[in-house]
């Protein structure tokens, strides 16, 4: 099947191959050229995170097929250098944001995992963790500024299509706006973990929650493996 994209002057939004099958139906919908016209025009008149490239890194880190639990987070960093695709993930030499950070602190409490220095989460998308943003575009420093113009429609979409699998999945739902999405996931089928979010605003409220020992029992209770949550140190 070829690639389904929907073309704005010099910018195209293309999804992933893997997942045309699921969601690549999407890209046909009047709402999805809309999208994509918003994006082109957004991009001609400001920087937007993450570069147009890494779109949809998220869906081409993470198969279909591989994905084995959905990370959900709500608008890409919108610092510069920090977003990439990947929700709470930052490519190395980035400073970690603080969410990331609260979140390997409550790594090394609830597994023992070490911190690490970086806050590349790739490791964690070539495991089957789906590091999905409901909002796939930012306007530099203007956080949800890419909110209500289309996106949830389509990241609805991704959600939906892995809860509607054969394969079961576990999905990690942190703060009000995820919560959310559990409403399209059916709970007898997959596994869903609940809890506050790793912002330093409600941090008082995530530590201690032990969210990643709980993916993995929830993994096991669906016969999967478990998730080697340790985020490996850079090659040199």
């Amino acid at each position: 099947m070829s690639a389904r994209a929907v073309t704005v002057g010099v910018m195209t939004l293309t999804i992933p191959q893997s997942w045309q099958a699921p969601v690549g139906g999407e890209a046909q919908q009047p709402y999805f050229a809309a999208l994509t016209e918003f994006v082109a025009a957004e991009r001609a008149a400001h920087q937007v995170f993450p570069p147009e490239a890494d779109t949809f890194a998220a869906l081409e880190a993470t198969a279909f097929q591989d994905v084995r639990v959905v990370l959900l987070g709500q608008d890409p960093y919108h610092d510069d250098g920090q977003a990439h695709g990947m929700c709470f993930s930052v490519r190395p030499g980035v400073r970690i944001p603080p969410s990331l950070r609260n979140m390997y602190k409550e790594l090394n409490t609830d597994l023992g995992c070490t911190i690490p220095a970086h806050g590349n989460l790739s490791s964690w998308a070539g495991q089957g963790v789906l590091l999905l943003n409901t909002v796939l575009t930012v306007r530099a420093h203007e956080a949800a500024s890419h909110k209500g113009q289309g996106w949830e429609t389509f990241t609805d979409a991704v959600i939906r299509a892995v809860a509607d699998r054969e394969q079961p999945a576990v999905f990690i739902l942190w703060g009000a706006h995820a919560k959310k999405k559990a409403a399209l996931i059916d709970a007898d089928r997959h596994r869903i973990i609940q809890g506050a979010h790793p912002s330093p605003l409600s941090a008082r409220l995530f530590f201690g929650s032990r969210p990643f020992s709980a993916a993995d029992k929830g993994l096991e209770e669906l016969g999967l493996a478990p998730v080697d949550w340790q985020v490996p140190p850079l090659a040199d």
